[in-house]
């Protein structure tokens, strides 16, 4: 198989059930925040050394990948969907649990903070605003086609999450929190 087709060389890309559409379509927009979200994610995992936070990214970054594959499937009925392109609420569930985990080793949050921090922090506070821009798309996207319910909650939720890890990296390394 080769990487390039030259079927997008007008502009144009094809998703499942819907044939070509422009590359600036909404549904490509929010598809495609979730591909950057999930390679800003690799790039972090590249700067940890942390097993368990590179482990929550690895099952993260699957489910970024299922959630790819869902925005892009316009199909009614997606009998055809496997495993690994199911996001479920059991996955939220995790991400709450992790949530929780990490602030137990943090100090309250009393005011705003700026991202910032080591390296890997840093990065993480990217992460999410990364991570918000994609939920920005998909809430434009679900504002004029279905979009199942578990992936806005599950993006938000993410958000959530990264900015945690942010937090908990940064204390885990040492580095103070700057207030603003």
């Amino acid at each position: 198989m080769k990487i390039y087709t030259r079927t997008g060389d007008a502009g144009q890309t094809g998703l499942l059930g819907a044939g070509r559409v422009r590359k600036n379509a909404a549904r490509v927009e929010a598809y495609g925040a979730v591909d950057e979200l999930n390679a800003t994610l690799g790039v972090i995992r590249a700067a940890l050394t942390d097993p368990e936070l590179l482990d929550l990214l690895a099952s993260i970054q699957r489910d970024l990948f299922a959630m790819g594959t869902l925005l892009a499937d316009v199909r009614k009925d997606r009998g055809m969907e496997t495993e690994k392109a199911t996001l479920t609420p059991e996955r939220v569930t995790d991400l709450e649990r992790a949530i929780d985990r990490f602030e137990e080793e943090l100090p309250p949050l009393t005011r705003f903070i700026f991202p910032g921090g080591c390296e890997a922090g840093s990065r993480l506070h990217l992460a999410r605003t990364v991570c918000r821009r994609a939920e920005r798309r998909i809430v434009a996207l679900a504002a004029e086609e279905m979009v199942p319910a578990v992936i806005l909650v599950y993006v938000n939720r993410l958000s959530d999450l990264l900015f945690v890890m942010a937090r908990v990296v940064n204390h885990r390394a040492g580095v103070a929190e700057i207030a603003w």
